[in-house]
């Protein structure tokens, strides 16, 4: 089946944007990760769990805006007093009380933190999180897994730059997710030297299948910290309360000395968080933390109803409840149309990947049929249920999915699944 969409204004806009804007969309939203003549450039609007392009299509999301929305576009919950905010100012002299009671409430909220600190983007956090790292022990060395994304800084990005390498990135000592061996390996030779231990709470690197921590693997970078002397910071910006509200470290069973959230916590609205533990705070104090709009009003309410109405709406129990019935469906569709269709990662945060397929080639045709039925699904990062999400979305997903299968396996897809049998 050949798209049935019309993107004719998103090309008109890309290829203006291209003469004067480097690459015309840049990073994770480059149309270069989709597939071009099935996915829209630029989208206009948003409602619930639907999203519009330019050229009036629209699609139940499950990409939720790289998963900032978790209680639905456009809600009045969370934008009624983040607007309201708005017109009676956002970005003043000085902090809005809500700063205060926001800390408060994540503080209380967050299992094992003691203080918040306020910034905008995840890179913002995990960079200022290694930084009190690396000021409180006196050490270098940063310690992340192999393939893991904890921003766009320098020292953690993808610019692999000479002049980045051989000196922000330098430092970076990266292992195979839950191997415990490497890790180990790792510390032993470097010992004196390691400042911190970042991890996500279960590993989602780009283009693969994403894996779930063993209770031995988190229980081993714990230990290791500890005799090492090095701290150990939770990124939990992508995945933050889809999991559980006291954090998905919770969720897991680890106990971080520093955790970082982001995206969903006021549901799109710019803000993101460092907390930490009581051990750091006099070093955190010590920094001088400081952006322009790090301590703007408006994110802060629309953080404060976020939560809110995440507990209204049932929270992580209705997400894994709604991501279950995807997974359940997804799985079985395939296996029907003859693929070894999977679904990795918690349910809240599914991905799909085909095992006979690790070069991706199902996984863009599937969501390039998806999307010309009207559901955007990323086919190279992981897709986020919201709260905003219905059994009638699930149900008319499914629907789509079903001829999205049955058009894979025939057609052109035919040859291309005899090469992978042939190998």
């Amino acid at each position: 089946m050949s798209s049935g969409k019309k993107f004719a204004r998103s090309r008109e806009y890309f290829e203006r944007a291209a003469k004067v804007i480097p690459g015309g969309i840049y990073g994770s939203k480059s149309p270069g990760f989709l597939v071009p003549g099935h996915f829209p450039y630029y989208l206009e609007g948003a409602k619930g769990s639907c999203i519009v392009d330019v050229d009036g299509n629209q699609y139940i999301d499950y990409l939720c805006g790289y998963g900032s929305q978790i209680v639905g576009y456009g809600n009045p919950a969370v934008d009624g007093p983040a607007l309201d905010q708005a017109r009676r100012g956002d970005l003043l002299n000085q902090p809005h009380p809500v700063m205060v009671e926001l800390a408060e409430r994540l503080v209380d909220l967050v299992d094992g933190m003691d203080w918040a600190v306020f910034v905008k983007n995840g890179t913002d956090a995990t960079t200022l999180a290694t930084s009190i790292a690396r000021a409180d022990t006196g050490k270098q060395i940063v310690v992340a897994a192999e393939g893991a994304y904890h921003g766009a800084a320098n020292w953690c990005s993808t610019n692999v730059f000479p002049v980045f390498t051989s000196a922000e990135q330098r430092d970076v000592r990266f292992f195979s997710y839950n191997n415990i061996a490497q890790l180990e390996k790792l510390f032993k030779d470097n010992k004196n030297n390691i400042a911190c231990v970042i991890l996500t709470p279960y590993h989602h690197p780009t283009y693969k299948p994403q894996q779930l921590p063993t209770p031995e693997f988190l229980k081993a970078v714990e230990v290791l910290c500890q005799r090492e002397g090095a701290y150990f910071i939770m990124d939990d910006i992508r995945a933050n309360f889809r999991l559980s509200m006291a954090g998905s470290h919770s969720y897991f069973g680890a106990h971080p000395d520093m955790v970082t959230m982001g995206k969903a916590l006021a549901n799109g609205y710019p803000i993101s968080v460092l907390l930490g533990a009581e051990a750091l705070k006099k070093t955190a104090s010590s920094f001088f933390i400081t952006g322009t709009y790090w301590m703007s009003a408006v994110p802060m309410i629309a953080a404060m109803a976020t939560l809110n109405e995440m507990e209204r709406l049932g929270g992580p129990h209705r997400l894994a409840q709604l991501g279950t019935l995807l997974k359940n469906g997804l799985e079985s569709l395939g296996e029907k149309a003859g693929f070894k269709a999977r679904i990795s990662g918690p349910p809240a945060i599914p991905f799909l990947t085909f095992d006979e397929d690790p070069n991706l080639f199902l996984n863009q045709r599937f969501c390039a049929a998806m999307a010309d039925r009207g559901v955007f699904m990323h086919p190279h990062h992981n897709w986020f249920i919201s709260l905003a999400h219905s059994e009638e979305d699930i149900e008319r997903t499914l629907s789509a999915a079903r001829e999205a299968f049955e058009e894979l396996r025939g057609g052109f897809s035919a040859l291309f699944m005899n090469k992978i049998h042939e190998q």
